[in-house]
């Protein structure tokens, strides 16, 4: 008598369908799924980079903005220096002038000064003429010793040379003209600058003395 486990047999189809997913798994190809994986990967990396990248673009533009910002305030610092510059140089321009000015007014001056502390009572100027490096003087006097008084007391003053009478001549009502003509430097000999001068010429008989010189 033959005896049939059909319990056994029920049961082997079931252990068949659990392995066979199992065996087509095995068998299939993966690289499909594996390439969407790397290209999913790839794309979020991208994005990351991306990402990274815009906002290191945004830093990048607010320094741009900071420094054309600063260009800006440093182009109005040099503009107001290069003004400065130019006004301070017009400034010492005209300053050199004044000065010029005041260096040239300083001989005339000097001159008309010695001339007239030199200058004794009972004579006067009508006129002088002043040229680089000698003056003539034209005046007249009420008598020839207030004449000779005046030559000697120009004589006396450093910056002058020997003073020469060019011309007198007695005219109505005693009245003496007269032309005097001398050399004349503005650096006196052997004095320094600043250096007072000689003292006061001698008052002639019957004159008042000359001031004395500086």
């Amino acid at each position: 008598m033959i005896k049939i486990n059909l319990l056994a047999e029920g049961k082997r189809p079931a252990a068949v369908r659990r392995a066979r997913p199992t065996a087509l798994l095995e068998g299939k190809d993966l690289s499909p799924y594996m390439l969407l994986g790397g290209l999913l990967l790839g794309i979020a990396a991208a994005g990351v980079w991306w990402w990274r990248l815009d906002g290191d673009i945004e830093q990048k533009q607010e320094e741009i903005r900071i420094a054309e910002a600063e260009k800006k305030k440093l182009e109005s610092i040099s503009k107001e220096v290069e003004d400065y510059k130019r006004d301070k140089a017009e400034l010492e321009r005209k300053i050199g002038v004044i000065v010029d000015l005041k260096t040239a007014q300083k001989g005339p001056v000097r001159v008309l000064e010695h001339i007239s502390r030199s200058l004794p009572e009972l004579l006067w100027l009508d006129r002088m003429r002043m040229t680089a490096d000698r003056i003539e003087i034209e005046g007249r006097a009420l008598n020839t010793n207030a004449v000779a008084n005046f030559i000697e007391n120009l004589d006396k003053v450093p910056e002058f040379e020997e003073p020469t009478l060019q011309d007198t001549t007695a005219q109505t009502g005693g009245v003496y003209k007269f032309v005097i003509n001398f050399p004349y430097s503005l650096k006196p000999p052997g004095t320094a600058a600043g250096e007072t001068a000689p003292g006061a010429p001698a008052a002639a008989s019957g004159q008042a003395p000359a001031a004395p010189k500086s």
